[in-house]
């Protein structure tokens, strides 16, 4: 029997990709999105000053993920401290009301303790708002005697904004003023206020 010469099978080579066949259209969208995915992670890494060449493409990813969660990191203490100066601005705004509120109460008080006393707003005129060397709101008071005899005089004066609202006040008294005679005196306010401010006699009495 003839025998016949050995001969080796070697299992077939898997054909090599081509730069044609790279650029067929499956693998071509494949490459594609991994572009938009890498283009996302240099995005949201910008903060780690770029990357060696030598790093993986899961260092990297990692790296990136540690970026962005260091950017949530930062919002998260951005929108704390937002919040903390809405705070802070709330109880300033609810400590001006406090301070208006105590201050009217002062400025009624003074003039109700009066007793006896005429209903004198008739004789109270008051010139325009200005700053003080103080640098708060004050405004110019003529009192003007329209009586028969000699009079003391407690004015309650209250500083408004533009709508109406009681922002600080103040009682002023005048001391003897002769019938038919003018005199002048200052209210200033107890403290800075911002915007525009009107002065309105609210109560005033002569005694």
């Amino acid at each position: 029997m003839d025998r016949q010469p050995l001969t080796r099978t070697s299992s077939p080579r898997p054909p090599r990709a081509t730069a044609q066949d790279l650029d067929a259209p499956p693998l071509r969208h494949q490459r594609r999105a991994v572009a938009g995915v890498l283009a996302a992670v240099v995005a949201g890494s910008a903060a780690l000053g770029g990357c060696s060449s030598g790093k993986s493409a899961e260092s990297v990813a990692s790296s990136a993920a540690a970026a962005v969660e260091k950017g949530a990191s930062v919002a998260a203490s951005a929108a704390s401290a937002l919040a903390s100066v809405a705070g802070g601005a709330g109880a300033a705004i609810a400590s001006a009301q406090a301070q208006a509120s105590a201050a009217v109460s002062a400025a009624s008080s003074a003039v109700a303790g009066i007793k006896g006393g005429l209903d004198a707003k008739a004789d109270i005129t008051t010139g325009a708002v200005t700053t003080g060397s103080d640098g708060k709101p004050q405004v110019s008071l003529t009192v003007t005697n329209h009586g028969q005899q000699s009079n003391r005089y407690v004015i309650q004066l209250n500083f408004t904004d533009e709508s109406g609202k009681v922002l600080d006040a103040t009682a002023v008294t005048v001391q003897d003023v002769a019938p038919g005679q003018s005199a002048q005196a200052t209210a200033h306010a107890n403290r800075d206020l911002s915007g525009a401010v009107k002065a309105e006699v609210a109560n005033a009495v002569r005694f």
